[in-house]
């Protein structure tokens, strides 16, 4: 996922349907792991994404423009 492309709610769906696959009583475990490994790189995404978001909200509050997050 290209990082301008990139939007939680559609990252925060697609881990939703990474757990309903691994939830799956059928599931392989070379799926179950590749799932896993997916799923693992859109959690960080999200992290990186509301680390940047906070950032900014610093930086915001540290100029005065804005008192809380």
């Amino acid at each position: 996922m290209a990082e301008k492309d990139f939007k939680l709610e559609d990252a925060f769906k697609k881990l939703d349907e990474i757990i309903e696959e691994l939830e799956k009583p059928d599931i392989s475990l070379e799926n179950s792991f590749a799932l896993y490994q997916e799923g693992m790189k859109l959690v960080k995404a999200c992290n990186d994404s509301i680390d940047k978001v906070e950032k900014e909200l610093i930086i915001l509050s540290e100029s005065g423009e804005t008192d809380e997050l």
